[in-house]
This record gives structure tokens, C-alpha cells and sequence, in this order.
């Protein structure tokens, strides 16, 4: 079991930031569908689903007032398996475009940004419309997909005439599917799914002002880097769980040598890795749009690997 957990991590320390985001949504959703079976089996639902309710964003202003940290942890659960199939495959397609345009950095930013957005657009539409006054105390909000409309947004508006293939309507580019996305949303705002489409809304707005105003110089993911420090610390105490070796024969001098190596090998082949998967974006990037359309930092990051 050690050596099965060992590998997943080792995936996904290989992965791309995108790869990653799906690997925490997964992990998320497979850790909570376990936890209910294990509460169905002994007969105690009613107290663990009331815990999972402080992870929901709850449409009730007063409760969300209580548990704010929910504008966060909302995004990464989901509801069925379908839902979160749809979201981590759209995820996966649209996220490996993004990254053609923009940075990891901007990729966290985006994702956490239009996650919130969406979450208090949802918020704000149970509060003031007069349609929800019956739903506004028992919804709650669950899903990646207002976070997953920003990063489709986001890569629409930087590249609308971008042709993606899809199985059943072949050839659609990427400012069409971003455009349809959106009217679907706003043709269903009154619908089951009411709360989900304002969210998806809200998500893809958030998306289209971080392209528009990365255009203009303005980059407004450095204001939510105290996401991608969080982001990190979390998947920082998970691998340390993961790093944990359990209790067995020592090893001498040598095995700890040859060990310590392998483990410095990693590292560096990991961080070499990201390090080209980065400049391979930014040289697309001048090859798609010129060296001008550049950020500050990836100026930056390109003249200080010319110089390795």
C-alpha cells in the first residue's frame, strides 16, 4: 500500500500544474466518497454530512459570514461522479491551452480567482433576487466548474480563433465554445441549476478581466499569490505525509547515500523538468503573438535562462 501511495505521488509530482489541480480535485472527491460510505456502514450520516456542509458554500449570507473559508474549499468537492468527470475533463482539455498562453502562476491565479468570483456571484444572487427567497437557507454551492469557465475564458480571449476538435460537433473554435458556454449559463438562470449557472457566470467573467487587463499590462493574479503560497503549503503537508518511510531495518551508511542521491536526482530531474515545460510556453508564446506580448516575468524568466 506504502509503495501504491508512493507512486501516485511520484505522478503527480511529474505533472503539469494543471495535472496536479486534477490530482487534488480526485483525491478530494475520492476521500469523501469513502468517508460516507463509512458513515452509511455505521449508521452516522447526519453528523458527517453536517462537517461536510462547513467545506459547501452555503447561499445563506449569515452562515457563509461563519465559514468564509467555503469561497475556497467549495471548488474542490463535487457532488456525483459525472460532475466531477465533466469538470476535471474539461479541466484537463481547456488547461493544456491555457498553459500554451500563460504561466503556472497565472494558471493558479485564474482558477482560484475565478473560483471565488463565481462563488460570490452565487452568493449575491440567492441574496437578492426574490426567486430563491424559498432556497436561499438549504443551498449550497460544490463544483470546479465556475473556476474551469475562467481558465476557458481566459484562453478564449487571448486566443479566439484557436480550433479544438470535438467528437461530436468536429472542429469549433475556441471563442464559439466559450460564447455558447456562457448563453447556456445565462439561458439557465432560472432552472434546477440555477445557483451553478450564476456561478459559472461569475467564473467566466473573472476569466475574461484577467486576459483583458493582462493585454493592458495590468496582471491581476499577483494579487491572489497568497493562494498559490497556500496551494503550496497544503500540497507541501500532504507530501510530507506521503515522504513519511515506515519503521523498518536501518540502512548503513551507504544505502543512505545511494538513497539520498536518487532523492537529489529526482529533484533535480523534477525541477528541470518544470523549468523547460516553462520556457516552452514562453517560447510559443513569441511564436504565436511576439516577444511583446510578453509579461514583465517571463521577460525576466527568459533572459535569466539565456544566461544558464
Amino acid at each position: 500500500m506504502a509503495h501504491f501511495i508512493n507512486e501516485i505521488y511520484q505522478r503527480y509530482r511529474n505533472e503539469n500544474i494543471v495535472g496536479k489541480f486534477i490530482y487534488l480535485n480526485v483525491a478530494v472527491y475520492l476521500f469523501f466518497v469513502i468517508v460516507g460510505v463509512v458513515a452509511t456502514l455505521m449508521n452516522i450520516v447526519s453528523p458527517i454530512a453536517e462537517g461536510v456542509s462547513w467545506l459547501q458554500l452555503p447561499s445563506n449570507l449569515g452562515r457563509f459570514i461563519l465559514q468564509p473559508w467555503s469561497i475556497v474549499t467549495y471548488m474542490f468537492m463535487h457532488g456525483s461522479f459525472m460532475h466531477i468527470l465533466w469538470n476535471m475533463f474539461a479541466l484537463y482539455m481547456f488547461g493544456r491551452i491555457f498553459l500554451t498562453f500563460y504561466s503556472t502562476r497565472h494558471f493558479i491565479g485564474v482558477y482560484m480567482l475565478g473560483g471565488v468570483t463565481g462563488g460570490l456571484v452565487f452568493v449575491l444572487a440567492y441574496n437578492i433576487f426574490p426567486y430563491f427567497e424559498g432556497a436561499v437557507g438549504s443551498s449550497y454551492l460544490v463544483g470546479a466548474s465556475a473556476a474551469v469557465l475562467a481558465v476557458i475564458a481566459a484562453a478564449a480571449v487571448r486566443s479566439p480563433n484557436y480550433v479544438i476538435n470535438l467528437m461530436l460537433f468536429g472542429s469549433v473554435k475556441l471563442k464559439t465554445l466559450a460564447t455558447v458556454t456562457v448563453l447556456l449559463s445565462l439561458l439557465l438562470l432560472s432552472s434546477e441549476n440555477a445557483g451553478g449557472n450564476f456561478a459559472h457566470i461569475g467564473g467566466a467573467v473573472a476569466g475574461w478581466i484577467f486576459a483583458v487587463m493582462l493585454d493592458k499590462g495590468t496582471d491581476v493574479t499577483s494579487l491572489g499569490d497568497a493562494f498559490s503560497a497556500i496551494y503550496k503549503r497544503v500540497a507541501g503537508f500532504f507530501a510530507s505525509l506521503v515522504k513519511k518511510r515506515p519503521k523498518g531495518p536501518r540502512m548503513d551508511s551507504t544505502q543512505k547515500s545511494n538513497y539520498t542521491k536518487r532523492a537529489g536526482d529526482y529533484e533535480y530531474n523534477s525541477n528541470k523538468k518544470q523549468q523547460e515545460d516553462e520556457m516552452n510556453t514562453i517560447l510559443e508564446k513569441i511564436k504565436q503573438s511576439g516577444y511583446s506580448s510578453l509579461t514583465e516575468d517571463e521577460k525576466r524568466r527568459l533572459f535569466n535562462a539565456s544566461k544558464r
